[in-house]
């Protein structure tokens, strides 16, 4: 639903997203100069216009960076090209996955590469390993470890001690490499 906020003595207009997926309020300001607030059910209005308050320097700061571009310059990709990245992506992680797990020795049902808004990887109960297109554009060390991830994922479906341990076989710097993760790919 479209609202608006006086950010720094200037009206803004974003729309408001009510997801039960969502665990955080979340800012999101796209190239197109759309902002979108995406909230927990039972947030409650106020609580949405303090966050977003508290942020309003970024989001001017964003808004602000977009309009700086001429319309249209942020195409979407074709279909062709996004056929492509995808193919690429599936090879890459294939062939890192059949690599670790020969380690783990783990059964999986399938490999599938998506175009995922918020997520690197992730694995199913019925054993399908996911993983966003965009992997096979990141450090192979970086790539590796949302690999080894999700796999590990198919021996402890948590983020238990267990887990880690799993991971940390693979990939013993994998704290690191998180650290890395959060605070420069976002997707």
């Amino acid at each position: 639903m479209k609202k608006q906020i006086e950010l720094k003595k200037r009206k803004v207009e974003y729309t408001l997203k009510v997801s039960k997926r969502a665990r955080r309020m979340r800012l999101a300001i796209y190239c197109d100069g759309n902002f979108v607030v995406t909230v927990p059910r039972g947030i409650g209005e106020n609580l949405v216009e303090q966050f977003i308050t508290r942020k309003s320097q970024w989001v001017i700061d964003k808004l602000d960076y977009f309009k700086r571009f001429p319309a249209g310059i942020f195409l979407k990709r074709t279909k062709r090209y996004s056929l492509g990245r995808k193919r690429e992506a599936f090879e890459l992680v294939e062939k890192r996955v059949e690599h670790f797990n020969q380690m783990y020795g783990f059964r999986f049902n399938k490999i599938t590469i998506r175009n995922q808004k918020t997520r690197w990887g992730s694995c199913s109960k019925k054993g399908n390993l996911n993983f966003n297109y965009k992997i096979a554009s990141l450090p192979q060390k970086i790539a590796d470890y949302i690999i080894v991830h999700e796999l590990c994922h198919l021996g402890e479906f948590n983020h238990s001690q267990k887990f880690w341990n799993l991971v940390a076989r693979a990939v013993p710097d994998y704290l690191e490499i998180r650290n890395e993760i959060r605070k420069g790919y976002k997707l």
